[in-house]
């Protein structure tokens, strides 16, 4: 792939080999991760705003006409946010909270898509309030909730079905959101009797479908077959349907794995919706921020075991999730380059009182002592987002390297923070 695209007259430069060693400390972009920790401490999280933006650009490069809107729960820092919309994406909400993130950031109301399987009252009258562009609803009851809110507030919403296709994706049964059992999405038979019912309602503008079968999806096969079982209802309304909202799921290679690229996504939709005239839309997070982030950590301790050792840091499943609930795999990297080729079987776990809290076991790592900082990455989504508290630990800071400098996007919680909310 060029690292040069042209997108709308500009031209973007993609960061080649944006972590790296120089002079035997690891950087990202143009700033050395062991300055951040130095002034910010350990655990933390560090984030590149030109690879999340190269990330989203190499996406619009492989959908040119379609409209991109970045998922906010991969990641939802509010100058993340904002340096995303500013080139160009909207953005893809799951709850009020979410839209109001993005409404702070400088997004356009319009430009965000209001998604989720349980929206409250309160969210669906806040979305309303504030003008949003679309409604992916789930369920019947949900649109006949929809409905009667907006005649109420005398809000015309455009609205998009979002169809259960029953396909399978080919990913974690955890990340998998199209098959029959999911909890999410309306059956087949069910889209066609609400279409039947809705789509000449005064209330509504029904006029589009949306899909979604899961996210890391491992083959691009799954995704067209997901497709095809809706064609028909698109179809069976061409003059009111022009709107196909395909979902995000792109899949990232956390450890090199072979992963289908967005352009093979983008060839096997193309052929498949060939004849159509559709506006596209795609709702991609983890394709666009998980590998421009780190989570830094600090080695407390170094313990003996059976097969090799034990390498205890100060952050665990508080701040990265992941590995604990999907048991995902996120490489480690030492941030001081090793000088032997001397490597030991690790087991790099975190600081917290359960079994599960390890973030990457059976890694093979130079020999580490206590103070050496380690980068986990691939920690850009899902990590601060799905962060806790528990064990009364303060949330991490949060970075932003743009270019050649940094800044602080998020403070580092204190244990005030901790109770702050709270009553005795």
């Amino acid at each position: 792939m060029t690292p040069f695209k042209r997108i709308e007259g500009k031209l973007h430069v993609e960061p080649q080999n944006f972590i790296a060693y120089r002079d035997g400390q690891l950087y990202m972009d143009g700033v050395s991760l062991a300055e951040i920790a130095t002034q910010m401490g350990t655990p933390c999280y560090v984030y590149s705003r030109d690879r999340a933006l190269a990330n989203f650009w190499r996406l619009q490069g492989a959908f040119p006409s379609a409209e991109i809107h970045y998922s906010l729960k991969a990641n939802a820092n509010l100058a993340l946010i904002g340096a995303l919309a500013q080139a160009g994406a909207g953005m893809d909400a799951v709850s009020g909270g979410e839209i109001f993130r993005a409404v702070r950031a400088g997004v356009d109301p319009s430009r965000i898509v209001f998604a989720g399987v349980g929206k409250t009252i309160s969210d669906l009258a806040y979305a309303l309030d504030t003008g949003i562009g679309w409604f992916n609803v789930e369920s019947a009851s949900e649109l006949a909730r929809l409905v009667e809110m907006a005649r109420n507030k005398g809000k015309r919403p455009r609205v998009a079905l979002r169809i259960n296709p029953d396909v399978q994706a080919d990913t974690h049964h955890y990340i998998a959101t199209g098959h029959a059992r999911a909890k999410f999405g309306i059956s087949l038979s069910e889209a066609q009797l609400l279409l039947n019912e809705y789509i000449s309602s005064p209330d509504i503008d029904l006029s589009g479908l949306h899909i979604h079968i899961g996210s890391q999806l491992g083959t691009v096969q799954r995704t067209v077959e997901g497709v095809q079982a809706i064609l028909p209802l698109i179809d069976a309304y061409p003059e009111q349907l022009l709107t196909l909202n395909l979902g995000g799921g792109f899949p990232v290679s956390y450890t090199g794995e072979p992963v289908p690229a967005a352009d093979a996504f983008a060839t096997a939709l193309h052929r498949c919706l060939a004849g159509r005239s559709l506006r596209l839309l795609l709702e991609p997070g983890r394709y666009i921020v998980a590998d421009a982030g780190v989570l830094l950590v600090s080695v407390e301790y170094v313990k003996p075991a059976p097969d090799g050792v034990i390498v205890v840091v100060d952050g665990g499943m508080t701040e990265l999730i992941r590995p604990a609930l999907y048991g995902a795999i996120h490489n480690v990297l030492p941030v001081r380059e090793a000088r032997t080729a001397t490597r030991a079987t690790s087991h790099v776990v975190g600081p917290i009182c359960e079994s599960a809290d390890v973030l990457r076991a059976d890694i093979a790592l130079p020999p580490l002592q206590v103070g050496e900082l380690l980068a986990v990455l691939h920690a850009g989504a899902y990590g601060a987002v799905m962060g806790s508290t528990y064990n009364a630990r303060p949330r991490p800071p949060e970075i932003l390297i743009e270019g050649e400098h940094w800044r602080m996007v998020r403070r580092r919680e204190t244990w005030d923070d901790l109770i702050r909310l709270e009553v005795q």
